[in-house]
């Protein structure tokens, strides 16, 4: 009820009595600082009320306060980790492992998680005027493209991981093109150099213990200086005439050569042929000649007689002549050859009448001929 309700018996809430003046301020602080503090202000352990102590509520109080504060830093202790990354965990600024993608828990405010990604290429660009090996000046661009391999190495061996590649390419370059002259550097060197930047600048970061791994080394331009730019152009273009003549005396060679070859080859065929067709006739004239003595040796007169018969017949068959062998009497005599050459010249008048003038001549002479040899052929 309250304090000025009839039957309250005149108490106040400040324990005054009967005293209806104002109440007490330090009074009033003394009482709540008990009520805090835990201290029984009478004799009695509990309030008028029969309600719970206030020393207990305090401690519930408290107790939720701290399952509260647990479940918040248990929360705040998970984290995931992507399927391209990877994760460091440091426990008190100490590497304590490496992990890979998934869900995974750490006690925050102990541990600390620094997370990597494995496989972004990055890319990183150089350019500089540089000396070459014939004491030129020639202007490179150049890219390199990397990854991270290790991430404990990338995170905690260097102090700036991409600061230690820029000077290692730019030492690899530098080195590469001061042992390649010019003309290599501006046309068919440049994969050349490429790859020993690419090599050397790897040899760099692993000694330093960086974590990266280059993939690709492009050189992206070459050129000379801007005031000589011209006189390289020249150069080069005469590099190419050159080259283009080298190609075009290369394919005549390559025509030329193989067709030699062959005429020659089809000659030493021939020339084998020829060869073995002279042994063979050789060889085959040689057993008709033996064979021919033997006959000889049987019957001289009649293989004197045929061999006589077959060489006449050999002589004959390439003359024009006719030859007839009678034993008398007028014969009658067609001279066909001289026919022939009538017929071919009626085409060319030019020759007609020479070639009559000779056919009847040599008529007269061909008859004459032919009786002598008629008279050799009776004896």
């Amino acid at each position: 009820m309250a304090w000025n309700e009839p039957g309250n018996n005149g108490k106040d809430p400040w324990g005054g009595g009967g005293d209806q003046g104002p109440p007490d301020l330090d009074e009033a602080f003394r009482k709540f600082k008990e009520k805090f503090s835990g201290k029984k202000s009478g004799s009695g352990g509990s309030n008028g009320k029969g309600g719970p102590d206030l020393p207990e509520m305090n401690m519930a109080f408290f107790g939720l306060g701290v399952l509260a504060l647990f479940v918040i830093w248990i929360g705040l202790g998970v984290y995931q980790v992507d399927q391209q990354e990877n994760a460091v965990v440091l426990r008190f600024g100490k590497f304590q492992e490496t992990v890979g993608a998934g869900l995974h828990w750490n006690p925050p405010l102990i541990d600390k998680v620094h997370k990597v990604n494995i496989t972004k290429v990055r890319s990183s660009s150089h350019r500089g005027l540089m000396l070459t090996e014939d004491d030129n000046i020639v202007e490179i661009a150049l890219s390199v493209q990397w990854t991270v391999a290790d991430p404990k190495a990338f995170l905690l061996r260097v102090r700036s991981p991409e600061a230690s590649l820029d000077h290692a390419t730019e030492s690899a370059m530098r080195h590469a093109v001061g042992s390649t002259e010019l003309h290599q550097v501006l046309t068919e060197g440049r994969v050349a150099i490429a790859i020993e930047v690419q090599e050397r600048t790897q040899r760099y970061l692993d000694a330093y213990e960086t974590g990266i791994i280059i993939t690709t080394v492009n050189i992206e331009d070459a050129q000379p200086p801007q005031q000589v730019q011209s006189a390289y152009d020249d150069v080069i273009r005469a590099k190419e005439d050159e080259q283009r003549e080298k190609n075009i005396a290369e394919t005549y060679r390559n025509g030329v050569i193989p067709e030699a070859r062959g005429h020659a080859q089809r000659q030493m065929e021939e020339a084998l042929a020829y060869k073995e067709q002279v042994i063979a006739r050789a060889d085959g004239d040689a057993q008709r000649f033996n064979k021919l003595v033997t006959e000889y040796k049987k019957a001289p007169k009649v293989t004197r007689q045929r061999l006589y018969l077959d060489t006449m017949e050999m002589v004959m068959s390439n003359t024009t002549k006719v030859m007839i062998d009678v034993d008398g009497g007028n014969m009658m005599y067609l001279p066909l050859d001289k026919l022939m050459a009538t017929q071919n010249a009626s085409t060319n008048p030019a020759v007609s009448a020479h070639g009559s003038n000779y056919s009847s001549g040599s008529s007269s002479s061909s008859a004459r001929t032919s009786g002598r040899s008629s008279t050799r052929g009776t004896r």
